[in-house]
């Protein structure tokens, strides 16, 4: 309650990215002493167990935290104590970007949505897996989201998806491949059945070489049924151990904002509570496609336990939360719970 009658409106005074960057400054601090996070989960609350085997690994539930939120890997105790079983750092790439110019992040308040087009802004994957390296999380299973530099053309692409995954495989659980967003130029491209299954060939064959963690794609919610179907399918073929959906969107269809605004913002992927029907709707066709050959991570438009319901029940094994917590606060993961513990 105090964060929704008392924090969220401070921070909605600030730009969407500065109240980011202060929010996640404020985890980092956090992050650096035991006592400072034993007092974060005393506070938020305890988060009920309920385990899930998913990609081949074990998660304390069925929640996580989306890639996006925390690039740099800055955080992972705090996250750790405010009860997220798992979580996606990056999109990291190969070398650092400072990623698109600025303003590049939207609220939304009338849809509970944000749109942003960050352009992968990250320190590179090799100071991301130094971070992971020297943080003392324990139980949170930490994802390596991967994409290229904005700057790599699609041809070179596998190159810097190669690059990322070789930098941050030692410290993470499993890959995460980024295909799907909208904010840097041609990237999904990459969705085309012969340069997807030249990419996911070359990740899941690399990772087989250093070890065998699990891969899984990234894939966007704006294509047909028969695309997301066939492009499932050829992720299990290529090896992969599961599917992420979905990604942000560009479509901008059923807004309450007024459209001056949402022009004014312009190009961007959004996210949020406009999202929730369209994901959960691609997790279905998902699941349809793979069956239990691969892992299911439901993702888009979270924020109350009906919404992980919904999206456990459409065939997800995992479901990820992103611009829900910008809306709820801290205490979200205990609240959502409610999910899995009723």
């Amino acid at each position: 309650m105090m964060y929704t009658s008392l924090i969220r409106p401070l921070l909605f005074q600030l730009s969407a990215e500065h109240a980011h960057n202060m929010a996640l400054g404020g985890l980092r601090i956090v992050s650096q002493s035991g006592i400072s996070t034993a007092a974060l989960r005393a506070a938020v609350g305890s988060v009920p167990d309920a385990p899930v085997q998913a990609m081949g690994l074990t998660f304390r539930h069925p929640l996580g935290l989306a890639a996006g939120m925390d690039k740099n890997a800055v955080a992972l105790r705090a996250w750790e104590a405010l009860g997220f079983s798992h979580l996606e750092i990056g999109t990291v790439t190969p070398r650092p970007q400072p990623g698109n110019p600025k303003p590049r992040m939207f609220r939304l308040p009338e849809d509970e949505a944000l749109i942003n087009r960050m352009g992968f802004n990250n320190g590179g994957a090799e100071a991301a897996a130094l971070r992971i390296k020297s943080s003392k999380h324990c139980n949170l299973i930490v994802g390596g989201n991967i994409g290229r530099n904005k700057t790599t053309a699609n041809e070179q692409a596998v190159d810097d998806y190669l690059a990322a995954l070789n930098a941050v495989y030692a410290v993470v659980d499993y890959i995460a491949v980024n295909v799907s967003s909208p904010n840097t130029p041609g990237l999904r491209d990459l969705q085309s059945e012969a340069s997807m299954r030249a990419l996911l060939e070359a990740v899941a064959n690399e990772a087989k070489r250093l070890g065998g963690k699990p891969v899984a794609v990234k894939i966007d919610p704006d294509s047909s049924k028969e695309h997301v179907q066939r492009t499932a399918s050829l992720a299990v073929e290529c090896g992969l151990k599961g599917i992420i959906a979905t990604n942000t969107t560009v479509g901008r269809t059923g807004l309450r904002t007024p459209q001056a605004r949402i022009d004014a913002i312009g190009a961007g992927g959004l996210s949020g509570a406009p999202l929730t029907r369209r994901s959960t709707e691609v997790v279905e066709w998902v699941r349809e496609a793979v069956g239990s050959s691969a892992s299911v991570l439901g993702v888009g438009g979270v924020r109350t336990a009906k919404d992980v319901h919904d999206k456990l029940n459409a065939g997800a094994d995992l479901v990820q939360v992103y611009s829900g917590l910008v809306y709820e606060g801290p205490a979200m993961v205990r609240q959502l719970a409610a999910a899995w513990n009723a």
